[in-house]
């Protein structure tokens, strides 16, 4: 009996390398198609490091293959003979599933860093209120989900002929002793060494557990490779992390330790029956223009900094934008760091006035019904501004049709709801050029004569890119002749380059007509967030990677008749919360009370700290990766510095209160109306 356990746990641990096997493929599949190196002459060490490490790490998972085998056929078989015949197809069916499991998450983090730069990470989370359907159709048409999906029969084949050729490797013959006592001695520590032997793979070569494979373990000549060091987490292990990590940990503290982290932003002290946005009253030091009747705030989606800068102007993917930047009543900033790093807590964030910290505060029932005094619209109705917005995709998106009310707009227009019924979209909304013209008649028609303060936000500068942009003016010869040629034939990535170009070409097209329509307007024109702008991989620079600021920074430009560099005192950083104090410092009559949790433009501006980024003069950094870099344009690759995180407490602070107002619904004011503060 007991020589059937000991063929059989034999056989489980040859199975079991075919999971390190695999992740190891795979990740040598990620290093090729993504990595800036894709050979590892010159850096041999750490290739091996990475391997090595990532193989150990991986065992926190990959090493329950040997331990399911085990208990669920290799104990029972020994048995049963008749199970035990059976054996090995058992095992090449179950180590199938998993490899099943190692596959989707491998593609996962594939489609993952293909959009976001990274491994999994908490941003996942928030793909629970996104719209399905167009998450279906980036996945069909921009990540090739047909061939993904197909691909899994080549694969299951070849796992499984694989693992036959493991499990036929050559086991060691049973060792039987003429005493029974000393046969059952052996044969009980063969059985407790395969308990210690599963423990000491999952612990990653350790029977200690405070040794195990970590982030903070990873060797130094890895960790200092950025790209290497991600490549380092098995896709598992990446997703186990994400998801146990909280959005946000304000959530978790009570009052008493809510009060200690937020101290840093309290300018004095303050009671905890209020909000503490009452500490955030400013007051208007006077109108430097004439208030304008109309002010157009254009959020374009995806709308990042990047092509601006000057080694990338040979590409010409914002020339409309170049075009309005260059005017002399425009005030530019090429150092912008959004409010999030996707689209909804930007928006979000931008509106209520507060960071969105991904608590999702559009998704929280309590803000359709609640408002913040530091709420845009509401503060702008208080200067007789009626508030419109408008988005080129449906209300429901994201709640707006609930949120959008409830933080203070009078009036909210979704793109299928006026315009015409058979307009072209993509699933997330009307295509820009036709929303934006139907919302240009609109704004005409409801003219009264009252001032209005309109929010535009855009949605076609988003994958699948799959809209007929030649139909629209894009060719790759006459927008970008000087294009590498790798460019040029690369179809993905030209669809891409349209699509970016077309975005930008219709929204400053929507601007320069809103201005001959009411020349005294004030326009704002930023991101909600930027993508990969950039085609790195096409030779586009000399280098293959991005810097932090062209990962990081949107666009941002202001447009007045009256407007004057000056008035911004030579600021040459800022953030989208500052947006907001500057509209009011700009126009608002000396006195007016309102309400913002960051500094106007007027004034210096030394930092800009959010959840997510923080920057300074001379340098960016990423709060979730410990990354910071030179704050420069550069055509050769900037040292990055790892573990930099500065202005940590205030990070915290400001999430941790939105978190304070996410506990405590009783201080919002009543939507719209902003009673309390």
């Amino acid at each position: 009996m007991f020589s059937s356990f000991w063929f059989g746990v034999q056989q489980d641990l040859k199975i079991m390398f075919l999971a390190p096997i695999i992740c190891a493929i795979f990740r040598l599949a990620f290093i090729l198609v993504y990595g800036p190196r894709k050979s590892p002459r010159g850096e041999w060490r750490k290739w091996v490091a990475c391997f090595r490490y990532g193989f150990w790490w991986g065992m926190d998972f990959n090493a329950y293959v040997f331990l399911f085998s085990m208990v669920l056929i290799t104990i029972p078989a020994a048995f049963i003979p008749a199970y035990y015949a059976i054996g090995d197809t058992v095992r090449l069916m179950g180590v199938a599933l998993y490899a099943v499991v190692l596959y989707t998450a491998f593609m996962g983090k594939m489609i993952f860093y293909y959009h976001f730069r990274d491994t999994f990470n908490v941003t996942m989370k928030l793909g629970r209120n996104a719209d399905k359907k167009n998450l279906i159709d980036i996945f069909f048409n921009q990540n090739h989900g047909g061939w993904i999906i197909l691909g899994y029969i080549p694969y299951l084949i070849f796992c499984w002929f694989f693992g036959k050729v493991l499990l036929q490797l050559p086991s060691i013959s049973y060792v039987e002793l003429s005493s029974s006592s000393m046969q059952y001695f052996l044969n009980t520590i063969v059985f407790i060494s395969a308990g210690v032997f599963f423990y000491w793979f999952r612990y990653g070569g350790t029977l200690n557990h405070r040794k195990k494979p970590e982030w903070d373990e990873v060797p130094t000549i890895v960790k200092n490779d950025i790209f290497l060091s991600k490549a380092t987490i098995d896709d598992l292990i990446a997703f186990e992390l994400a998801w146990k990590r909280e959005v946000c940990e304000a959530l978790k503290h009570d009052d008493a330790e809510s009060l200690a982290i937020m101290k840093p932003i309290l300018t004095r002290d303050w009671s905890s029956d209020t909000t503490p946005l009452a500490l955030f009253r400013r007051t208007a030091k006077g109108a430097k223009i004439q208030k304008p009747k109309h002010i157009f705030f254009l959020l374009g989606e995806s709308h990042g900094q990047s092509p601006f800068d000057a080694p990338f102007h040979y590409l010409h993917l914002m020339d409309a934008s170049m075009r309005f930047r260059e005017e002399s009543n425009a005030f530019v900033m090429n150092n912008f760091l959004p409010a999030g790093m996707i689209s909804q807590p930007s928006l979000v964030s931008l509106l209520a006035g507060i960071y969105d910290a991904d608590l999702e505060l559009n998704e929280n029932k309590d803000f359709w019904y609640g408002n913040v005094p530091t709420s845009l619209p509401l503060q702008l109705k208080k200067l007789g501004y009626r508030t419109e917005f408008w988005y080129g995709g449906g209300m429901n998106w994201g709640s707006l049709e609930h949120f959008a009310p409830a933080i203070g707009f009078d009036r909210c227009h979704g793109g299928p709801d006026f315009c015409p019924p058979d307009s072209p979209k993509t699933w997330l909304g009307i295509y820009d050029h036709i929303f934006l013209e139907e919302a240009a008649k609109l704004i005409k028609e409801t003219d009264d004569g009252q001032p209005v303060f309109h929010f535009v936000y855009t949605t076609s500068n988003h994958g699948p890119y799959n809209m007929p942009y030649e139909e629209y003016g894009f060719a790759v010869e006459k927008v970008m002749p000087d294009a590498p040629e790798k460019l040029k034939h690369d179809h993905k990535v030209v669809k891409q380059m349209g699509g970016i170009w077309y975005a930008d070409q219709s929204l400053i097209r929507f601007a320069e007509q809103m201005r001959d329509e009411y020349p005294d307007s004030l326009f704002v024109v930023t991101g909600d967030h930027t993508i990969n702008l950039i085609p790195f991989q096409c030779d586009v620079i000399g280098r293959n990677e991005p810097h932090l600021r062209e990962s990081l920074l949107t666009s941002f430009a202001m447009s007045h008749p009256e407007l004057k560099q000056d008035m911004m005192v030579g600021n040459t950083i800022g953030g989208h919360m500052n947006i907001m104090p500057t509209l009011f410092e700009l126009i608002a009559p000396a006195g007016f009370p309102y309400y913002s949790i960051a500094k106007p433009l007027t004034e210096p501006i030394d930092r800009v700290v959010t959840p997510y980024c923080w920057m300074t003069h001379d340098r960016i950094g990423d709060y979730r990766d410990g990354l910071s870099q030179q704050l420069a344009v550069s055509e050769e690759l900037l040292p990055f510095a790892r573990d930099s995180r500065e202005f940590c407490e205030e990070r915290d602070a400001w999430c941790e209160l939105t978190g304070w107002l996410v506990r405590h619904p009783e201080l919002l004011d009543d939507a719209g109306r902003g009673k309390r503060v």
